[in-house]
């Protein structure tokens, strides 16, 4: 992977301190229990009456927004999580039935990918940097 900038970029707004990647699901219980075991996952609130969750992730301030659609479309944006070991990573979510789409690749000798989907069938995708870290 490359460098990791020094410097903040500059932006035309204030941001606020959190990113929620909101993901369409189409049985709201059986999505909290996947991405709980699948990716670890924990339920930080959930509102039933609207079939709305978020559920924090290993990185700070980066939560994943489940709610429940009569109509899952997928496509468009594909989170990408870095990750120190992407064959125990896939070997993992191989063990609680994720599909992926074919085999992990290599770019040169820079990062190895992988695509993975939900059982609604939104992309993710894992991510390994081959280059030493700093």
């Amino acid at each position: 992977m490359s460098e990791t900038a020094t410097t903040a970029v500059e932006a035309p707004f204030e941001y606020g301190s959190t990113i929620v990647i909101s993901v369409n699901v189409s049985d709201f219980d059986q999505a909290i229990d996947w991405y709980s075991k699948a990716l670890g996952f924990e339920l930080e609130y959930r509102l039933d009456q609207y079939k709305w969750c978020e559920m924090r992730t290993p990185h700070p301030n980066i939560n994943v927004g489940l709610g429940e659609s009569e109509e899952v479309k997928n496509g468009g944006t594909v989170p990408t999580w870095t990750v120190k070991d992407i064959d125990a990573a896939r070997s993992h979510l191989e063990s609680v039935g994720a599909r992926f789409d074919g085999d992990t690749y290599q770019i040169e000798d820079m990062v190895k990918l992988v695509t993975f989907y939900d059982p609604d069938g939104n992309a993710w995708m894992l991510a390994q940097g081959l280059q030493p870290q700093d």
